[in-house]
Protein backbone atom coordinates (compact mmCIF):
# COMPACT_ATOMS: atom_id res chain seq x y z
CA UNK A 1 0.00 0.00 0.00
CA UNK A 2 1.39 3.45 -0.97
CA UNK A 3 2.00 6.10 1.71
CA UNK A 4 -0.74 8.29 0.20
CA UNK A 5 -3.25 5.46 0.40
CA UNK A 6 -2.30 4.84 4.02
CA UNK A 7 -2.76 8.55 4.76
CA UNK A 8 -6.21 8.50 3.17
CA UNK A 9 -7.22 5.39 5.14
CA UNK A 10 -5.98 6.88 8.41
CA UNK A 11 -7.90 10.11 7.81
CA UNK A 12 -11.12 8.27 6.99
CA UNK A 13 -10.74 5.93 9.97
CA UNK A 14 -10.15 8.78 12.44
CA UNK A 15 -13.02 10.88 11.08
CA UNK A 16 -15.31 7.90 11.59
CA UNK A 17 -13.97 7.49 15.15
CA UNK A 18 -14.69 11.17 15.74
CA UNK A 19 -18.33 10.43 14.99
CA UNK A 20 -18.56 11.92 11.51
CA UNK A 21 -20.81 10.09 9.09
CA UNK A 22 -18.90 8.72 6.09
CA UNK A 23 -20.91 10.26 3.27
CA UNK A 24 -19.76 10.04 -0.36
CA UNK A 25 -18.96 13.78 -0.23
CA UNK A 26 -16.83 13.47 2.91
CA UNK A 27 -14.96 10.47 1.48
CA UNK A 28 -14.27 12.41 -1.75
CA UNK A 29 -13.00 15.40 0.26
CA UNK A 30 -10.59 13.22 2.20
CA UNK A 31 -9.40 11.32 -0.88
CA UNK A 32 -8.69 14.55 -2.77
CA UNK A 33 -7.09 16.30 0.20
CA UNK A 34 -4.87 13.41 1.31
CA UNK A 35 -3.22 13.31 -2.11
CA UNK A 36 -2.86 17.10 -2.46
CA UNK A 37 0.48 18.65 -1.51
CA UNK A 38 -0.51 22.14 -2.73
CA UNK A 39 -1.77 23.19 0.73
CA UNK A 40 -5.28 23.90 -0.58
CA UNK A 41 -7.85 26.14 1.04
CA UNK A 42 -11.30 24.76 1.76
CA UNK A 43 -12.49 26.91 -1.16
CA UNK A 44 -9.94 25.26 -3.49
CA UNK A 45 -11.23 21.78 -2.65
CA UNK A 46 -14.87 22.89 -2.73
CA UNK A 47 -14.46 24.25 -6.27
CA UNK A 48 -12.70 21.09 -7.49
CA UNK A 49 -15.38 18.82 -6.01
CA UNK A 50 -18.44 20.89 -6.94
CA UNK A 51 -18.82 19.39 -10.46
CA UNK A 52 -19.09 15.88 -9.00
CA UNK A 53 -21.17 16.96 -5.97
CA UNK A 54 -23.26 20.00 -6.99
CA UNK A 55 -25.40 19.86 -3.83
CA UNK A 56 -22.41 19.73 -1.45
CA UNK A 57 -22.02 22.80 0.75
CA UNK A 58 -18.83 24.72 1.45
CA UNK A 59 -19.46 24.04 5.16
CA UNK A 60 -19.13 20.29 4.54
CA UNK A 61 -15.67 20.80 3.04
CA UNK A 62 -14.52 23.20 5.74
CA UNK A 63 -15.90 21.13 8.62
CA UNK A 64 -14.26 17.96 7.26
CA UNK A 65 -10.87 19.68 6.98
CA UNK A 66 -11.29 21.24 10.43
CA UNK A 67 -12.10 17.83 11.92
CA UNK A 68 -8.95 16.39 10.30
CA UNK A 69 -6.89 19.20 11.83
CA UNK A 70 -8.44 18.69 15.27
CA UNK A 71 -7.65 14.97 15.03
CA UNK A 72 -4.00 15.81 14.24
CA UNK A 73 -4.30 14.42 10.70
CA UNK A 74 -3.80 17.76 8.98
CA UNK A 75 -2.14 21.04 9.69
CA UNK A 76 -3.54 24.52 9.25
CA UNK A 77 -1.15 26.97 7.66
CA UNK A 78 -1.75 30.71 7.46
CA UNK A 79 0.54 32.28 4.92
CA UNK A 80 -0.40 35.85 4.03
CA UNK A 81 0.50 36.52 0.44
CA UNK A 82 -0.65 36.46 -3.13
CA UNK A 83 -3.53 34.06 -2.48
CA UNK A 84 -4.86 35.97 0.54
CA UNK A 85 -4.65 34.77 4.10
CA UNK A 86 -7.31 32.06 4.08
CA UNK A 87 -6.44 28.98 6.09
CA UNK A 88 -4.58 26.49 3.95
CA UNK A 89 -4.68 22.85 4.94
CA UNK A 90 -1.65 20.59 4.94
CA UNK A 91 -2.02 16.79 4.77
CA UNK A 92 1.60 16.30 5.86
CA UNK A 93 1.86 16.12 9.63
CA UNK A 94 5.54 15.20 10.03
CA UNK A 95 8.10 17.87 10.90
CA UNK A 96 8.55 20.26 7.99
CA UNK A 97 8.86 23.90 7.04
CA UNK A 98 7.42 25.74 4.04
CA UNK A 99 8.86 27.54 1.02
CA UNK A 100 6.38 30.08 -0.33
CA UNK A 101 6.63 31.58 -3.81
CA UNK A 102 6.01 35.32 -3.84
CA UNK A 103 5.14 35.10 -7.53
CA UNK A 104 2.45 32.43 -7.82
CA UNK A 105 1.74 31.61 -4.17
CA UNK A 106 2.83 27.96 -4.40
CA UNK A 107 3.76 26.34 -1.10
CA UNK A 108 6.38 23.60 -1.00
CA UNK A 109 7.22 21.36 1.94
CA UNK A 110 10.80 21.35 3.24
CA UNK A 111 11.53 18.34 5.47
CA UNK A 112 12.84 19.18 8.93
CA UNK A 113 14.31 16.84 11.51
CA UNK A 114 12.34 18.45 14.32
CA UNK A 115 10.13 21.42 15.08
CA UNK A 116 11.50 21.71 18.60
CA UNK A 117 13.31 24.96 19.39
CA UNK A 118 17.06 24.87 19.93
CA UNK A 119 18.33 25.60 23.47
CA UNK A 120 19.85 28.87 22.20
CA UNK A 121 16.53 29.96 20.70
CA UNK A 122 14.73 29.14 23.96
CA UNK A 123 17.20 31.33 25.89
CA UNK A 124 16.68 34.25 23.52
CA UNK A 125 12.93 33.80 23.68
CA UNK A 126 12.90 33.72 27.48
CA UNK A 127 14.77 37.04 27.54
CA UNK A 128 12.54 38.64 24.91
CA UNK A 129 9.21 37.16 26.02
CA UNK A 130 9.37 35.91 29.63
CA UNK A 131 6.89 33.13 30.33
CA UNK A 132 6.20 32.37 26.67
CA UNK A 133 5.70 28.62 26.19
CA UNK A 134 6.98 27.37 22.82
CA UNK A 135 4.88 24.68 21.15
CA UNK A 136 6.80 24.42 17.88
CA UNK A 137 9.18 26.22 15.59
CA UNK A 138 8.22 26.77 12.00
CA UNK A 139 10.27 28.36 9.24
CA UNK A 140 8.83 29.99 6.18
CA UNK A 141 11.21 30.54 3.29
CA UNK A 142 10.00 33.24 0.91
CA UNK A 143 11.21 33.78 -2.62
CA UNK A 144 10.43 32.62 -6.13
CA UNK A 145 9.83 29.09 -7.35
CA UNK A 146 11.85 27.96 -10.36
CA UNK A 147 9.06 28.80 -12.84
CA UNK A 148 8.49 32.33 -11.48
CA UNK A 149 12.24 33.01 -11.25
CA UNK A 150 12.64 31.92 -14.89
CA UNK A 151 9.66 34.05 -15.98
CA UNK A 152 11.05 37.07 -14.15
CA UNK A 153 14.50 36.56 -15.66
CA UNK A 154 13.00 36.22 -19.16
CA UNK A 155 10.89 39.38 -18.79
CA UNK A 156 13.89 41.31 -17.40
CA UNK A 157 16.15 40.24 -20.26
CA UNK A 158 13.36 41.00 -22.78
CA UNK A 159 12.94 44.50 -21.31
CA UNK A 160 16.72 45.14 -21.50
CA UNK A 161 16.79 44.20 -25.20
CA UNK A 162 14.02 46.70 -25.98
CA UNK A 163 15.43 49.73 -24.15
Amino acid sequence: MRAESERTAAMLRDLKRAGLKMTPQRIAIVQLFAEDDSHPTAQDLFERLRPAFPSMSFATVYNTLDALAKAGLAGIVRLPGKRGDAARFDPRTGPHHHAVCDGCGAVLDITAGTLSPTPGAVKKLRRAAPGFDVRAVERIYRGLCADCARDRQQSTSHARRHT
